[in-house]
C-alpha cells in the first residue's frame, strides 16, 4: 500500500539544483501567510526532548538534516511530523524541477483500509541563486486520515516515508515508523495535527474556485472567484506527460492567471483535468478543472 505525492507540476517551477537523487524530467516541477504556521506546527505544537516517544507518539528517526516521527491525534487520524534543520526544505507533493515527492508506504499496517494524506498548502521559497522552491521550511505535519477495515478494532500504522531534505544540496531521507492508535481522547499532539488540517486547501467546486476559458492556441486565462484584495498564488498540476506554465497575466491587475500549455502527450485528447490550489485568501483551496483546447 504505497502512496506518494500526484505527479504533476506547479505553475512556479523550482530550479535544477545538485542532489544525489537522478534527475528528473526538466518539465517535472513540483504564501508566506502560512509559514509562520508551518513552523509553529513543527517547532511548538510538537515540541519537546527529540528522544521521548509516548503512546501517543513514536521515537525521531534521525536523518541528515532532518528528523520525523508518527504522532496520533485520535483512533482514526494521525499525523507524520518533519523537523528540518535551519535552511533546509522539503518539497510538496509535486516537488519542483528536480526535486522528490514524498512517498508513505503503509505496508505491514494493522486493521487499515485505506490511509489519505492531506498535504498543507505550500509556499514559495526563495533561494540564494535566486529560484523558487514549493514546500516547507523549517518542519511541517502531514495529517494521515486513517480508515479501518474493522471499525471496532483499533489500527496500527506502519509507515515507510521516504523523503528529500534540500539545502546546497539535496540529500534522501527515510523513517520507518510504527504506531498503535490510541482509542483515548486527550493526545497531546491532537491540537497540531488539527492545525495541519486547517492548513490544507479546502476543496471547491470549480466555479467557486474561479473562471477557466481558452486564451489564445496556446494556453487559458483563469480569474479566481473575488475574495477582497488578497494577493494569490496558483499552483497547478496536470497529468503525467502534460507540461503547463503560468504566470500573473500580464493585463490581469494581479487578479488573473495566464496558463500556458507547453507539451502534451502525442494524440492526447481534450478536456485535460488540471488540479489547481490556490493560497494568499481567507483560506486556501482546491478543485480540479476541465481544461478545453485552446
Amino acid at each position: 500500500m504505497t502512496q506518494s505525492g500526484q505527479e504533476g507540476y506547479a505553475i512556479f517551477a523550482t530550479r535544477e539544483r545538485p542532489s544525489f537523487f537522478p534527475a528528473g524530467s526538466p518539465r517535472h516541477s513540483m504564501p508566506a501567510s502560512l509559514h509562520g504556521a508551518f513552523v509553529a506546527l513543527a517547532c511548538l505544537a510538537f515540541g519537546g526532548p527529540a528522544h521521548a516517544a509516548d503512546a501517543f507518539s513514536t521515537d525521531w528517526a534521525m536523518s541528515p538534516k532532518s528528523e520525523a516521527r508518527l504522532v496520533a491525534a485520535g483512533g482514526r487520524l494521525a499525523g507524520f511530523e518533519i523537523k528540518l534543520a535551519p535552511g533546509a526544505l522539503t518539497y510538496w507533493r509535486d516537488p519542483g524541477d528536480s526535486g522528490v515527492p514524498p512517498t508513505f508506504d503503509f505496508a505491514g499496517s494493522v486493521n487499515i483500509a485505506k490511509v489519505e494524506p492531506v498535504f498543507p498548502a505550500p509556499k514559495r521559497i526563495k533561494e540564494a541563486d535566486g529560484g523558487e522552491a514549493l514546500g516547507y521550511e523549517g518542519g511541517v505535519v502531514v495529517p494521515m486520515r486513517v480508515e479501518p477495515v474493522d471499525s471496532a478494532k483499533p489500527v496500527t500504522l506502519a509507515l515507510h516515508a521516504s523523503y528529500a531534505v534540500c539545502e546546497k544540496v539535496c540529500l534522501p531521507a527515510e523513517a520507518r515508523l510504527k504506531l498503535t492508535l490510541p482509542e483515548a481522547v486527550g493526545s497531546p499532539y491532537a491540537g497540531g495535527v488539527d492545525a495541519a488540517l486547517s492548513a490544507a486547501p479546502t476543496p471547491v467546486q470549480p466555479e467557486e474556485f474561479g473562471k477557466l476559458g481558452a486564451d489564445g492556441s496556446d494556453g487559458w486565462r483563469l480569474c479566481p472567484t473575488s475574495d477582497g484584495q488578497a494577493a494569490r498564488d496558483l499552483f497547478v498540476e496536470p497529468p503525467p506527460g502534460w507540461w503547463v506554465t503560468g504566470a500573473p497575466a500580464p493585463d490581469g491587475e494581479g487578479k488573473c492567471f495566464r496558463l500556458t500549455l507547453r507539451e502534451k502527450p502525442k494524440d492526447a485528447a481534450f478536456p485535460v483535468s488540471l488540479r489547481l490550489t490556490m493560497t494568499g485568501a481567507a483560506h486556501p483551496v482546491e478543485t480540479t478543472v476541465a481544461a478545453p483546447a485552446p
